[in-house]
């Protein structure tokens, strides 16, 4: 699933590609993704042009020139992409909409299985309203407001939390056990139970990996040795299992258990479990 790092990843891609080019037409080739008419989206894109860019968590934000305000909005669901081509040949497979450039290059939104969404604002900040998003993961996530937003979840686990798009935007299964892994906290611990240390760590935490996938191009072989990514990229153990060692202690097995409903991976040496926690069973 396209996390942050990906859309991050996919907005350096377009701005150094399609900015400032004249759309000369737009083709729907799937109009399951559309969230507006096929009709509208080419008469709000068919000579307009993308002045930027703009990320807030998952969601991908594509401004125009006309009218002020107005974006080309992508949400990329389960599997979506976006790739650039000159002709049929080359268009990859499962392209649902495609923009054709004015200079012959085209763009493509990918997604094999159609969970993804292509649609239009004609005000970002009312789009963004709408969405009830929390802030930013990587750019406008301040220690402050994250210690505030766990301390009204007192009750909440804390991988559920920090899942909620709506305490902060971006966090997706694999980076939160990625976060808690490196800030050293189990992903069963109660948000009230944190300590002002602990709080801070997990946002240090927060940083740290989103800045790093970032840096990779959501290249997730390419991520430092000691992350966890390496020990559940690629794992295909049932669900209540081990799978391989922790990349701090080469003893120690990485678990695999349900959290919050999610299947999730943590260290039961570098991660303490909390003592009135115990995994459902499978």
């Amino acid at each position: 699933m396209p996390e942050l790092p990906e859309v991050e990843t996919y907005r350096r891609f377009l701005d150094e590609l399609a900015l400032h080019e004249p759309i000369a037409a737009v083709r729907v080739l799937d109009a399951h993704v559309l969230t507006v008419p096929e009709t509208a989206l080419r008469a709000a894109l068919t000579g307009r042009r993308l002045t930027g860019s703009r990320r807030v968590g998952k969601n991908l934000l594509l401004l125009l020139d006309q009218p002020a305000g107005a974006a080309l909005t992508l949400h990329f669901g389960m599997t979506g992409d976006v790739a650039a081509y000159r002709d049929d040949v080359d268009r990859p497979r499962f392209v649902r909409v495609e923009l054709m450039l004015t200079s012959g290059l085209r763009i493509g939104f990918v997604d094999p299985r159609k969970f993804g969404r292509v649609g239009l604002t004609t005000d970002v900040a009312d789009f963004l309203k709408a969405k009830r998003l929390g802030p930013d993961a990587l750019d406008d996530l301040s220690p402050a407001h994250l210690a505030a937003a766990l301390g009204r979840r007192k009750s909440a686990l804390l991988k559920s939390a920090l899942l909620d798009q709506q305490l902060t935007a971006g966090l997706g299964n694999w980076i939160v056990d990625e976060v808690l892994f490196q800030a050293r906290l189990h992903p069963a611990r109660r948000c009230g139970e944190l300590t002002a240390a602990e709080t801070e760590r997990l946002h240090e935490a927060i940083g740290y990996v989103l800045r790093t996938a970032v840096t990779a191009e959501a290249r997730y072989r390419d991520l430092p040795a000691d992350f966890l990514i390496h020990a559940r990229e690629w794992d295909t153990t049932p669900v209540g299992a081990t799978t391989t060692q922790c990349p701090r202690h080469a003893r120690t097995r990485i678990q695999k258990h349900y959290v919050g409903g999610r299947a999730t991976y943590w260290c039961g040496r570098c991660q303490p479990k909390p003592a009135a926690w115990e995994p459902p069973s499978e």
